[in-house]
């Protein structure tokens, strides 16, 4: 459970910077990016793996560039279902996906995993 919500925490501040940096994306309170977060790791545990598979062909065809927008698909998803977070269209979200990719890429290298045994 605190994997989870230190997983949140990271996302939240993944799609903070994304609404920072990437025009198209934008948050109208900071309950919303909570919100947001939290869904979207919800939706990253059940949708995801289905897109996944789903797309694998195309994932394949494009040397892996199409998860991209997979990752895009499902921030455009959460922002279909909450009011307070905005995505203005498949750039932003493939630039929202990219940045909280990154920070998600940072973050898990810079906190130590305990599931898995050191040698």
């Amino acid at each position: 459970m605190i994997r989870f919500i230190l997983q949140a925490v990271v996302t939240a501040l993944g799609l903070w910077l994304a609404a920072y940096v990437v025009p198209g994306v934008a948050f109208t309170q900071t309950g919303s990016l909570i919100a947001a977060a939290v869904l979207l790791g919800i939706v990253n545990a059940v949708v995801r793996p289905i897109l996944v598979v789903l797309t694998f062909p195309l994932t394949v065809i494009t040397f892996g560039l199409f998860l991209l927008v997979v990752n895009a698909a499902t921030i455009g998803l959460v922002a279909s279902f909450l009011g307070g977070f905005e995505v203005d269209g498949l750039w932003a979200g493939i630039g929202a996906a990219v940045v909280t990719g990154l920070v998600s890429w940072v973050a898990g290298s810079a906190i130590p995993d305990d599931r898995q045994p050191r040698d």
